[in-house]
């Protein structure tokens, strides 16, 4: 696997035709374990202009997943390998659906596909979680939006906000 390093998180392939396989996703895994928010993403498409964005991405247990919305954009998310819950919210911050998925070998869902203007996060549920991810392109920043009932990433109140979150899910179970 031959790549470029866009920064600690963020990988672009430099192959022509990008295949992977468990040596490279333990790489990818090992990459992930070592940096401070715990996760990296392997871009396969060329660029943030490119109409198809497809990343494998992985998080530790520990990454948070700030509550966000595409706005013009679906995406999928297809676990490889771990569990984690994609928790939607209303627009005030209540929580909504929580969707679990694990691997295909696991019996759960494994894919699961978030409609554009939808707020969600995912929690992980395992040491490790790996997964597939697609959306158009090209990427806008501007047209992500983050809830602002939830604290941004390394501030005060992550776990505290994440702890809630999951006494309502444990309540809805």
């Amino acid at each position: 696997m031959k790549f470029t390093i866009v920064n600690d998180e963020v990988l672009f392939t430099d192959e022509t035709v990008t295949t992977l396989d468990a040596t490279d996703m333990e790489k990818l895994v090992g990459m992930a374990s070592e940096n401070q928010r715990q996760r990296v993403r392997l871009c396969t498409h060329r660029g943030t202009d490119d109409p198809l964005h497809e990343m494998f991405i992985i998080h530790g247990r520990d990454a948070y997943v700030r509550p966000h919305r595409h706005v013009r954009k679906d995406e999928s998310f297809q676990v490889l390998s771990g569990e984690a819950d994609i928790v939607f919210f209303a627009d005030g911050g209540e929580v909504g659906e929580v969707v679990h998925l694990g691997d295909y070998a696991s019996g759960l869902p494994f894919y699961c596909r978030i409609p554009c203007g939808a707020m969600h996060m995912v929690i992980i549920r395992s040491k490790v979680l790996v997964f597939c991810e697609a959306t158009p392109g090209p990427f806008i920043r501007e047209e992500m939006e983050f809830a602002s009932w939830a604290p941004e990433d390394g501030a005060d109140g992550v776990w505290e906000f994440v702890e809630g979150v999951n006494k309502v899910i444990e309540a809805k179970r």
